[in-house]
């Protein structure tokens, strides 16, 4: 069975919306919601970015048996491993075996707040790696000493943890980032249909979960018009998305992108549920076992309405 999820887009939305919105889509019947963690938005007219994880202990007190995750959270510049892990173990802590933690190499856009170097993908990735053994051995309860090429950590141990460290799912959107999660990830993450990615993941051995995600603008009417408003960025070419550096620099390079692109491109805009029903069974179809859908569009209640009575009932 698919998993469909659905994303609490902290780029549109404040913390009290979001917190809000993690409700109804339970009663729904998603399976899941995963929260995008950004310290800016992509364009200043989307107008929010709250601090993911306090958001995610409202969204726990919120919620009863939906399951809660990042999707997701860059552990290499913004936040030192070490206290990523702090992080992860107490929201593990909190919501046990419904927390997941997704984890990717970034976007100039959100790291470069903190003054460093901006890497290239290759040094990224061993970031990445690195960061992810760093917060493994700290939510298993070890005190950890660790003198590595990016990041040091000295007598380091947490005191509050989950019965079980949280899964760790690692984003890819290339065969070298594929390669890394089926390395040190227990899932896979990713945007779109990449079924290329997904089974170069699985050729190199990797296991567990794998996540992609639906950019939808749901509405009776306008739907086009409000996805390219609210959401060009989605038809940004090749490796603008993560290495932009500012809202600015994207609302500048989303100039280019027409409502055509939009249209025409990989957010689904029709608001026939039997369209819904289609592309998220073709997601599955590609191999991927859980979907997020990403609604875009400024009509969150409609969506909910549609997908509790005429797509999920659907797609089950």
């Amino acid at each position: 069975m698919t998993a469909v999820g659905f994303a609490l887009s902290s780029e549109l939305h404040g913390p009290d919306e979001l917190i809000a919105q993690a409700r109804p889509a339970e009663a729904a019947g998603f399976d899941f919601v995963a929260l995008s963690d950004h310290f800016h938005p992509w364009l200043p007219e989307q107008g929010e970015s709250p601090f993911a994880w306090t958001v995610l202990g409202g969204v726990a007190e919120a919620t009863d048996e939906i399951d809660v995750g990042t999707g997701v959270t860059c552990p290499i510049q913004r936040y030192h491993p070490a206290i990523l892990a702090q992080a992860t173990a107490t929201a593990a802590d909190r919501l046990g075996e419904r927390f997941c933690f997704g984890v990717g190499a970034g976007e100039r856009l959100n790291e470069h707040v903190v003054g460093d170097y901006w890497p290239p993908a290759t040094v990224r990735h061993e970031m990445l790696d690195e960061a992810v053994r760093v917060i493994r051995a700290l939510c298993r309860g070890e005190e950890s000493t660790h003198h590595g090429t990016h990041y040091t950590v000295e007598n380091a141990r947490l005191f509050t943890l989950p019965d079980d460290p949280p899964p760790v799912y690692v984003s890819a959107y290339g065969p070298k980032a594929a390669r890394l999660a089926a390395d040190i990830g227990d899932g896979f993450y990713t945007v779109g249909p990449r079924e290329t990615t997904l089974q170069r993941f699985h050729d190199e051995g990797g296991e567990g979960p794998a996540y992609t995600q639906l950019t939808i603008s749901y509405a009776e009417t306008e739907a086009v018009a409000d996805a390219y408003e609210r959401w060009p960025n989605t038809a940004l070419p090749g490796d603008l998305a993560s290495e932009l550096a500012t809202p600015v620099h994207f609302r500048q390079a989303s100039e280019a992108v027409e409502k055509d692109d939009i249209a025409e491109g990989s957010t689904v805009t029709d608001p026939d549920p039997t369209t819904h029903v289609e592309t998220v069974e073709e997601f599955a179809d590609a191999g991927f076992d859980h979907v997020v859908v990403h609604q875009v569009g400024a009509d969150v209640d409609g969506f909910f309405e549609t997908y509790a009575d005429e797509v999920l009932p659907e797609i089950r």
